[in-house]
């Protein structure tokens, strides 16, 4: 079945009069009259009673006539939509980031593309490292954001973004949060609250047993979410990245000798081709002013 088909079909169905429709289409009345027939072959019954000067529908095409209508509507539709993302009226952008990532980071990002575009869609996929990198391979994210991700898939492209210290973060009415320089001393009797949804918790959690915090009986927290109502029940403290945004009700402090910062990364399939708003977006943080953005966030 072709598509000229099916709007012969519909021309002839809504005119009642094959050569009024054979002008519309503008095709000759020959023409249209055999790709009718073609169609009626292919669908196993005539479509039309040839009733001169008019055509009237059978009973089989009656019953096509709204199934027919919706494939072409169907057809013109998808090219109505590949049309607008050639000519940039419309955009799409599918970006990957792992749980540890802070959504508020693109924000600024977004709201300046999205000015770019008349309509721009988003959509946005969470998982592990090693779930970020295989959206990537696959095909359904085109960029991704990570600390670092579980793949040695020898296609990722890789550009550093920023580098950023990790913090001691606790509830406002937990006795450290006078202070405003803590030890590891200080932590040898606290709960933790182990963040393993984060690229980096095992070299952190390395980092802290090796100054005799007993990380081993820490509670494990699986989301960002679960971890800040934790924290402001004053269940444990935790070591977050400066980046993690987190409310008034808790406090952010320096914990006085701990060595351990992460890279987050942006990352992207090399050889691929991309989307005008993905290069837009990768441009743009591959661009951006991200020290002014580590500088202005509160550690307080």
């Amino acid at each position: 079945m072709e598509m000229h088909q099916v709007r012969y079909f519909l021309a002839v169905a809504r005119l009642l009069n094959f050569t009024r429709a054979a002008e519309e289409c503008n095709v000759t009345q020959p023409s249209l009259t055999r790709a009718i027939k073609q169609l009626e072959a292919e669908l196993g019954g005539d479509l039309f009673r040839r009733e001169r000067p008019t055509a009237q529908l059978t009973e089989l095409g009656q019953r096509m006539h709204p199934l027919l209508q919706q494939c072409y509507d169907a057809a013109a539709g998808a090219r109505m939509l590949a049309s607008s993302f050639k000519s940039g009226e419309i955009g799409a952008l599918r970006i990957a980031l792992t749980h540890s990532i802070d959504l508020s980071l693109l924000i600024p990002h977004l709201e300046q593309i999205k000015r770019q575009f008349n309509r721009l869609e988003f959509r946005f996929l969470r998982g592990s490292s090693e779930e970020v990198g295989e959206y990537l391979k696959k095909g359904e994210a085109e960029l991704g954001i990570a600390a670092e991700l579980g793949s040695d898939w020898d296609r990722l492209d890789t550009w550093p973004l920023f580098t950023e210290d990790f913090y001691l973060v606790m509830s406002r009415q937990h006795p450290l949060a006078e202070r405003d320089n803590i030890s590891f001393d200080d932590l040898r009797s606290e709960q933790l609250l182990s963040r393993t949804y984060c690229e980096h918790s095992e070299r952190l959690g390395l980092s802290l047993r090796e100054r005799g915090i007993a990380v081993d009986h820490s509670h494990e927290i699986a989301s960002e979410r679960d971890l800040i109502e934790l924290l402001e029940a004053d269940i444990g403290i935790a070591v977050i990245p400066h980046t993690s945004v987190i409310p008034d009700t808790l406090k952010r402090t320096a914990l006085d000798g701990l060595d351990s910062r992460r890279t987050v990364n942006l990352y992207g399939v090399v050889g691929r081709q991309r989307t005008a708003v993905a290069s837009a977006v990768m441009r743009m943080l591959r661009g951006a002013d991200w020290q002014h953005l580590l500088s202005g966030t509160a550690i307080a």
